[in-house]
């Protein structure tokens, strides 16, 4: 079962880092204002999402993997903390205000504690 929730997060963060090469149409709105450079955050946020998902599937760097995941969803705060701030509503995104709420106060700790539980 470990093994199995660890592939699914690992493929869930591969997926999301390529996005951010595919479609970055879609996060960088979701930068806040005041972070500079928000295409090179962007890329070096996908890539680190590739590079730590992949880093999860190998026993040597999982637990780093797992930790630098960890710091990103922490990174990431700010960006939940925006969209919530703009009305949950960023170009062709929009939700509920709970969905945003949601996202920040259940889902993301939810993924730290999965990325503690797969390290």
């Amino acid at each position: 079962m470990k093994k199995w929730s660890r592939i699914i997060f690992s493929v869930f963060f591969l997926v999301g880092g390529i996005n951010h090469f595919v479609n970055p149409a879609t996060y960088i709105p979701l930068i806040p204002d005041y972070f500079p450079a928000k295409e090179l955050l962007n890329l070096i946020s996908g890539v680190a999402e590739i590079v730590f998902g992949l880093g999860l599937l190998f026993p040597k760097t999982r637990k780093l993997s797992a930790y630098g995941i960890i710091a990103l969803l922490i990174a990431f705060i700010p960006a939940h903390v925006f969209f919530i701030q703009q009305g949950s509503c960023i170009g062709d995104l929009c939700v509920p205000d709970w969905v945003g709420w949601v996202r920040l106060i259940l889902v993301h700790p939810l993924l730290v504690l999965w990325a503690w539980k797969v390290r």
